[in-house]
């Protein structure tokens, strides 16, 4: 059983959540390649970090979801991260960049996460911050990210909340699980009223 990002549900809605998140660790990876493209590629070099390709030769246990978003926006040492695109995970127009992270277990941080050799895997403290979360099952497509984005945008903006930053594109199945069983989340984060 692969361990679960903790969160906490702060509001329920018909069609999505607001989940509290609290501060992880990510390692991550940018890439070249399509919405779909992009995770497997970089799935190759973080699934090699956590199998011990790191200074210490360290396993680090696999932590579900494996996010992406978009490698063109700026972000600092402390924004929050997933898959996404020159303009957002799932847009349809061929190759773009993207930043594919895992996040690791609790209680990692920079001082005690084993450090990459390879120079393609970067490691990022997010801090705490509030998501609205909507999930879905099914393929990893751009079609089916953009048809579920809308629903969540819709959903937010009747709710009167306030998004911050790009859509994050969770995966939470590996690639060789059937797509009708596959669980997906998109996450936009929330301007933090506290």
């Amino acid at each position: 059983m692969t361990e679960q990002q903790p969160y906490a549900i702060v509001q329920s809605h018909d069609d999505f959540e607001v989940r509290r998140y609290p501060e992880h660790m990510l390692a991550e990876v940018i890439t070249e390649g399509t919405f779909e493209e992009a995770g497997n590629r970089a799935f190759r070099c973080l699934f090699a970090y956590i199998s011990g390709e790191n200074r210490a030769s360290r396993k680090v246990s696999m932590t579900a979801p494996v996010v992406q978003d978009d490698a063109a926006e700026k972000i600092s040492m402390t924004a929050p991260v997933v898959q996404q695109g020159n303009g957002e995970p799932g847009d349809d127009h061929g190759t773009s960049s993207f930043r594919v992270a895992f996040v690791l277990p609790e209680g990692f941080t920079l001082e005690n996460a084993p450090e990459p050799t390879n120079p393609k895997v970067q490691l990022r403290v997010v801090p705490e911050s509030l998501a609205a979360v909507i999930s879905f099952g099914g393929r990893w497509s751009s079609a089916s990210y953009q048809k579920h984005l809308q629903t969540l945008r819709i959903a937010v903006r009747s709710e009167e909340l306030v998004t911050v930053g790009t859509p994050r594109f969770a995966r939470f199945d590996p690639p060789f699980k059937p797509w009708f069983l596959r669980h997906n989340e998109i996450l936009l984060d929330l301007r933090d009223p506290a």
